[in-house]
């Protein structure tokens, strides 16, 4: 009878905390989408540390990375600029029109999706002899040879992530982020049990096979959540609508920007096969542990704030706005500031905990501890970066961030070659903490001129 009791009243104090102001309505869903990402990184890790286990940092683990990297590119570019276009016009005709007409730009906006990844999938297929050779300066004839084979087993995902990010972004925008959060564990837990089990058949190839079975998995499970709420997931085109016109606007300027932002990750890779051998794992096991907390944060704040923060630009609450960004901006550092101290002096026997056994040996740690080190600067102004970046894609100003990825890819580039000249790989890392403090300043000031102006309009 106390459990029960406990849990009701926690039942009703939560519901009490999560109808008061926005910015505990964004507080209330990031902790959510906080929690079920934790999950979701906990197995993503285990994945890495058998990984790790199984293959250290030889040849194979740099084809598979190298091979899987021009997809999650393609994928980041061409949905995920797609969802920054789509979902606070989805929100507002949602709010406005009512249901019907949004679930008709919803179904636009899937067909459309569906024919832009499928015809982008057959062309990165069909010219991966021109562009892999350059992004593989580095390596062997029999690690080339390795990496295509990996490469066309990974493509299939291209489609299939491509509509889990829309499916995913759908479920945010009606305010449901557990399933949307929790689902992508579906991948790594996959991967873990081909290991696990077939290793020594499947070798490198149950990574990508454990790769494209989880993604297929997750669309079945989002797309049963999705119609069990009465959505309806049929591409179909319904004309070209006033807010599809809309969607049509930003996804431009989106596109151009992800491509661009995108490119230093693809930039970064690229580099580092050029250096010794395991250079490309290395840097990837870095980034995997100093990716926890900025996923973590980012994933909880940007995923929470983007539903609530778009009705608020659909209502004019511009006050509203300013005060969400600053008290957010406050929270996130206050936080992530001594986290990251934290990382950076305990970077050693994190990477030992994680990854040292089996082929990963003690070398290999330092290196990568290393290279964790520099990763983890960007920690604060990441996650950050993150709030802005949403504010903006809900404010439709998606033409800025297309500016700072110009700017940012070009910084990336001289950093690199300058850091790698210095300190070797771990200035790749460098480097992209650099990029990201820049992209937060940037941002930031611009973000902040827009809502003055906006303030200042509605005050006449």
């Amino acid at each position: 009878m106390n459990k029960n009791f406990s849990i009701k009243q926690f039942g009703k104090l939560w519901q009490q905390f999560t109808k008061g102001s926005i910015n505990r309505q964004i507080l209330s869903a990031a902790i959510i989408v906080g929690l079920c990402t934790m999950l979701v990184k906990v197995v993503a890790f285990s994945k890495e540390s058998i990984v790790a286990w199984k293959f250290g940092t030889n040849d194979l683990v740099d084809a598979f990375l190298i091979a899987s990297v021009i997809p999650n590119f393609i994928v980041n570019v061409i949905a995920g600029s797609l969802n920054a276009a789509l979902i606070p016009t989805y929100i507002q005709v949602r709010e406005q029109e009512g249901f019907k007409e949004s679930e008709k730009l919803l179904s636009g906006a899937i067909l459309c999706s569906l024919t832009l990844l499928g015809i982008t999938t057959l062309f990165i297929i069909i010219t991966a002899p021109i562009y892999i050779p350059w992004m593989t300066l580095g390596f062997s004839p029999e690690k080339l040879a390795l990496t295509y084979q990996l490469f066309y087993m990974t493509t299939p995902v291209i489609l299939f992530t491509g509509i889990i990010m829309l499916l995913s972004a759908v479920l945010n925008a009606g305010e449901k982020f557990a399933i949307a959060a929790i689902s992508p564990l579906l991948s790594p837990g996959v991967t873990i049990l081909l290991l696990l089990l077939f290793e020594q058949s499947l070798g490198i190839f149950a990574l990508a096979i454990g790769l494209v079975l989880g993604v297929v998995l997750e669309v079945i499970v989002l797309g049963v959540v999705l119609h069990r709420r009465g959505i309806v997931l049929r591409p179909k085109w319904f004309g070209l609508s006033a807010a599809f016109q809309q969607v049509v606007k930003q996804y431009a300027p989106a596109m151009m920007g992800a491509l661009l932002m995108c490119s230093t990750a693809l930039v970064d890779q690229s580099m580092a096969a050029m250096l010794a051998p395991g250079s490309v794992a290395a840097l990837n096991y870095a980034s995997r542990v100093s990716s926890f907390p900025i996923l973590l944060g980012s994933t909880a704040i940007s995923t929470a704030a983007i539903p609530y923060l778009s009705k608020m630009v659909a209502s004019s609450d511009w006050q509203g706005v300013k005060h969400t960004l600053r008290s957010y901006i406050q929270l996130i550092f206050l936080i992530t500031i001594p986290l990251t101290g934290l990382l950076i002096l305990l970077s050693k026997p994190i990477i030992q905990i994680l990854f040292q056994r089996g082929a990963f040996t003690a070398q290999e740690t330092n290196l990568v501890a290393h290279i964790l080190s520099a990763y983890a600067l960007q920690i604060p102004f990441y996650i950050a970066l993150i709030f802005i970046v949403k504010l903006l894609t809900s404010l439709c100003l998606n033409s800025i961030l297309m500016w700072v990825s110009v700017y940012n890819l070009i910084i990336n580039i001289a950093l690199n070659y300058l850091f790698m000249k210095w300190v070797g790989i771990q200035g790749i890392a460098l480097s992209t903490s650099c990029v990201i403090l820049f992209s937060f300043v940037f941002l930031l000031v611009a973000s902040i001129r827009h809502l003055r102006k906006m303030i200042f309009a509605n005050s006449i």
